[in-house]
């Protein structure tokens, strides 16, 4: 479930231009990782699993330049957009590199009182497998503009060069291909799609002023490219768990690999 470099870059350079919004506006929906709270208003939605991703906000010194930029430009698109978009608190601004399992896998496989270390485990391995693709050098990402999902918006991340785009597929090869892994319920979902989520669509029902959404989408974008900086670095990925879309964790032991 693997694409080459220029059909991967062909895909992801789509995702940013206008066309491409005003297109995806119409068909986005609101996210099951948010609910209404009558009292408290929209709360982030109880969804448990584990993932691999690059160090969470703050703990990411390398990409602290990125994300101080980014914070602003954040808030300014929650403004415009109101209760139908959703923030991600900074702390939780993060890259995936492999999503593993959430949601109803999860508590179904969490019922082998196992499982967990079973996970952990077999992550470490998937790692250790990879240390050829270890060279202290750390992976080149761009950032390309925003990108409109279904129930989401994120900063689209792209690597610089074929060789970067390879080493991540390899990490990501060693955990889907890794019997073990594939053993307890853990399979490939998703092409590779690099992103940093911004934020979770909430209120749709109201509807969409598709004309508001994609010029608020454009005026990001326009910011974006007009200031520095524009790189994000992955020199670690970290096995993690959450227990919704705003907390994510890790014990000192658990698997982490070095770029």
């Amino acid at each position: 479930m693997d694409e080459n470099y220029q059909t991967y870059l062909n895909r992801v350079m789509r995702m940013t231009l206008p066309e491409t919004y005003r297109s995806q506006v119409q068909h986005i929906q609101e996210s099951p990782k948010f609910q209404q709270h009558p009292v408290k208003g929209w709360q982030p939605t109880n969804f448990p699993g584990y993932t691999v991703i690059t160090p969470c906000g703050g703990a990411d010194c390398e990409n602290a330049a990125l994300y101080d930029r980014l914070k602003p430009l954040q808030a300014q698109l929650m403004r415009q957009l109101g209760e139908l978009l959703l923030a991600v608190p900074s702390k939780s601004f993060h890259m995936t590199l492999a999503d593993l399992i959430w949601d109803s896998a999860y508590r179904h496989a969490s019922e082998n009182p196992d499982f967990e270390g079973q996970l952990r485990d077999r992550i470490a391995d998937s790692f250790q497998q990879s240390q050829a693709i270890s060279r202290n050098k750390p992976i080149r990402f761009q950032a390309l503009g925003l990108m409109v999902m279904p129930r989401a918006i994120g900063l689209c991340l792209a690597p610089t060069d074929e060789e970067s785009y390879d080493r991540a597929l390899k990490l990501r090869r060693a955990i889907y291909q890794n019997p073990d892994v594939i053993a307890i319920g853990i399979e490939q979902q998703y092409y590779f799609t690099p992103h940093i989520t911004l934020g979770y669509f909430g209120n749709v029902e109201a509807g969409v002023d598709s004309d508001r959404l994609s010029k608020a989408l454009n005026d990001f974008n326009q910011q974006w490219v007009d200031g520095q900086p524009q790189e994000f670095w992955v020199h670690r990925a970290e096995l993690q768990k959450f227990d919704d879309m705003t907390h994510y964790y890790r014990e000192p032991d658990w698997a982490a690999f070095e770029f």
